[in-house]
């Protein structure tokens, strides 16, 4: 990889107060940091290349202080508005530039759940972490058993006082489905402290631990892209101390609300917009007279009707955004699942659209470039990876039955 040098020093976050001035220079600073070629250098290097690549790109972000900008300014972050975070999406969006998705629990997960139910000490000892030496977290809520009904779950966690007089939680069970779990150092988990309550939301806690804790082992889990991106966790007599307990015990479910929320909010407002720029260039492609294929009335046609759905998907997020401007924690608001499933079965089709439009050539196995998102023109990959959009962060089935159930009000 060529990586750009430049004797200029960016600081876009000292034109905050003018968003055209922040926008120019952040794509000034991605014109001079990202190389032209990282792309094709990571192509074909597996997950080693991904991951050196990820932890390169984080300190390059931290660098103009771009990777937590979003974060309060007591926790080393400078409360970036929500207007400027999306224009820096954008920027990164038209050239394409990676995302830190390796940081993805570390950057966005663990400090919407600490800033709204973390203690100052716990604050400081695990966000510090991230920020100073790019330490990495994954979330450990899904189970065998517990995927989209995510209250069912079965990892029990025990209060016990050992003979020194110190108390931990004694955890047992499996995980799975831990995002970049393999390369994590923390674990952001839940488990059942109380086995009686009287609803399975309650009797659930919220605890962080990190992954090299003895009786911890983690697997990975090999998809059908051929990808690891997940691992699966398995709990035997694990001991958390109790100051690793976020909140009170019993009322993990609430706090898992905040984690999921990010999940299913800002993060795919940068994914959102991709995709439409995607079809903005494959729009203009054509219009210059660059594709064969648009003459083809029915494929001219397919395509269309997805646009107007890039379109839809993009002005329902403007929505969501505008709904966080004015309410941060947006409450019970159905949007955000509502962008989910819309982006999740857009992105769907959109694969399975160029799948089928460029025949037999786009079934031909090509090297991959992990990590770099779902519309990468490797189409068959593209196509086998869209489909975890559609389960991630609650199926869209279990989530069209829950807005059908406490939006529309229809009965089970």
């Amino acid at each position: 990889m060529t990586v750009a040098t430049t004797e200029r020093r960016f600081e876009p976050l000292a034109k905050l107060g003018d968003t055209e001035a922040f926008r120019a220079e952040v794509r000034a600073w991605l014109a001079a940091t990202l190389p032209a070629d990282w792309l094709a250098t990571i192509t074909g290097g597996g997950e080693q290349a991904y991951v050196d690549f990820q932890r390169w790109w984080f300190r390059e972000l931290m660098k103009v202080g771009l990777a937590t900008a979003h974060w309060p300014k007591a926790w080393g972050g400078e409360e970036l508005p929500l207007e400027y975070q999306v224009v820096m999406n954008e920027e990164f969006g038209k050239v394409r530039a990676p995302r830190p998705l390796l940081y993805t629990v570390s950057l966005y997960h663990l400090p919407a759940t600490l800033f709204a139910h973390g203690t100052p000490e716990q604050r400081d000892r695990f966000l510090t972490g991230v920020r100073e030496r790019g330490e990495l977290w994954c979330q450990g809520f899904s189970e065998p058993g517990a995927g989209s009904d995510l209250a069912s779950l079965r990892t029990r966690a025990e209060r016990k006082v050992k003979p020194d007089g110190s108390v931990v939680y004694v955890v047992n069970g499996q995980k799975v489905w831990s995002s970049f779990g393999m390369h994590a150092d923390y674990y952001m988990l839940l488990a059942r402290t109380d086995p009686d309550a009287p609803k399975k939301q309650a009797g659930i806690s919220f605890f962080l631990l990190p992954m090299d804790t003895p009786g911890l082992i983690r697997r990975p889990i090999r998809q059908i892209n051929g990808d690891a991106e997940f691992c699966e966790v398995f709990l035997d007599d694990v001991e958390i101390p109790a100051e690793n307990l976020i909140g009170r015990e019993n009322e993990g479910w609430a706090i898992a609300q905040s984690t999921l929320s990010a999940e299913r909010g800002l993060i795919i407002v940068d994914q959102a917009q991709r995709m439409q720029f995607v079809l903005e260039g494959v729009l203009a492609d054509a219009r210059g007279g660059k594709l064969a294929w648009w003459r083809d009335v029915d494929l001219r046609r397919q395509f269309l009707r997805l646009y107007a759905q890039a379109v839809a998907v993009r002005a329902l997020v403007d929505r969501m955004i505008d709904e966080i401007v004015h309410n941060p924690h947006m409450g019970t608001s159905p949007t955000p699942t509502l962008v989910k499933l819309s982006y999740s079965e857009l992105l769907r089709r959109y694969t399975t659209f160029t799948l089928k439009r460029d025949g037999l050539a786009a079934q031909v196995a090509r090297p991959k470039a992990l990590g770099a998102g779902k519309l990468t023109e490797n189409h068959m990959d593209d196509y086998l990876s869209a489909y975890s959009w559609t389960i991630s962060g609650g199926t869209n089935e279990v989530l069209k039955n829950v807005l059908a159930e406490r939006v529309l009000g229809l009965p089970r």
